[in-house]
Order: C-alpha cells, then sequence, then structure tokens
C-alpha cells in the first residue's frame, strides 16, 4: 500500500483535481470490477500481513459481504456473464472499507518502529 502516488499532489490542487475527476470515474466504470459487483477494496491482494491483519479487523457483516462479493465475481467470471444492471456495483456504493483500517496498521507499525529506535539517555546526577 505504501507506492509512489500522485494523489496527495492532485488532491491539494482544486484546478487539478476538477480536471481529474472526470477522467478517474471513467477509468473506475471501465475497469470492470463494478460489473462484477466488486468493489475497489476487494481488488487489494491479500498477500501482505498488514491487509490480512486489516480483514481481520473487518466487522463480521463486512468479512461475510466481501466473501460474497469475491465468489459471485468468480462465478460470474467462470460463467463468462456479467451481473444484471440492478445486481452491479453502484458507485456510490463503491467505497473504501479496507484501505482506512490498512493506513491504521500502516501507521502503528511506523509508531513501533519509531519507538523500537527510541534511546533514552539518563541525566547524570549532579
Amino acid at each position: 500500500m505504501s507506492t509512489p502516488s500522485l494523489a496527495s499532489y492532485i488532491i491539494k490542487r482544486p484546478w487539478l483535481r476538477r480536471w481529474m475527476q472526470p477522467l478517474a470515474e471513467w477509468y473506475k466504470d471501465a475497469a470492470g470490477y463494478r460489473k462484477l459487483g466488486l468493489k475497489a477494496d476487494d481488488l487489494i491482494p491479500e498477500e501482505s500481513d498488514t491487509v490480512l491483519l486489516a480483514l481481520k479487523r473487518l466487522p463480521p457483516k463486512e468479512q461475510y459481504d466481501r466473501v460474497f462479493r469475491l465468489r459471485r465475481a468468480f462465478q460470474c467470471s467462470l460463467a463468462h456473464q456479467l451481473l444484471p444492471k440492478n445486481e452491479q456495483t453502484k458507485p456510490e456504493d463503491d467505497r473504501l472499507y479496507l484501505t482506512p483500517i490498512i493506513k491504521e496498521i500502516e501507521a502503528e507499525n511506523q509508531e513501533r518502529e519509531d519507538m523500537d529506535v527510541l534511546t533514552l539517555k539518563k541525566k547524570p546526577k549532579a
């Protein structure tokens, strides 16, 4: 998750954000994951320890919904079909549910690293 990104640069500049927003929406729609009923965070690979820990921290309902979406998308992929329009993920439903937890875990890990290298020096008694 800690890959270089231009997102913060674009977000800080309102004129650039207004210009890029339609392009970003088009790209998300063209990616096709919504047509299989998936959300953007469903596409995050589960290979790192951080993501696995974030998945464990999800509420049970969200865990169940995620597994259901992944299985349904896999079935659609095997059948070479897309979901009906009423079952596809709508843009307003495509919210980030895993990324905030991943960022929180990364911040905890960074804080832990910072605390591990912390050295305390005792003042000599006068």
